[in-house]
């Protein structure tokens, strides 16, 4: 895990400024496309589809997949990009 500069604020070793980033960029709403996720026991599969819902105080962003899953995407494990849609 990497560490952060000294007196910078981090949860779970992610700096508070990242996490807001993710936030601001991942807005309730945003259409994302999975690129990859660990999860060995995920239904999910690249090119999957789905709604942020939130992203929460440790950086996870909490997806409404199209296929009916809301399992999260955990920051730094999992890869999602911008959803090249119209919904």
């Amino acid at each position: 895990m990497e560490r952060a500069k000294k007196g910078t604020k981090t949860v779970l070793g992610i700096q508070r400024d990242i996490i807001e980033a993710l936030k601001e960029n991942y807005p309730a709403g945003t259409r994302v496309e999975l690129v990859e996720m660990r999860d060995p026991y995920t239904k999910l599969r690249p090119g999957d589809k789905g709604t942020v819902n939130f992203v929460d105080d440790i950086g996870t962003i909490h997806v409404d997949w199209d296929n009916g899953s809301s399992l999260g995407v955990v920051y730094k494990e999992d890869r999602i990009v911008y959803a090249n849609d119209n919904q």
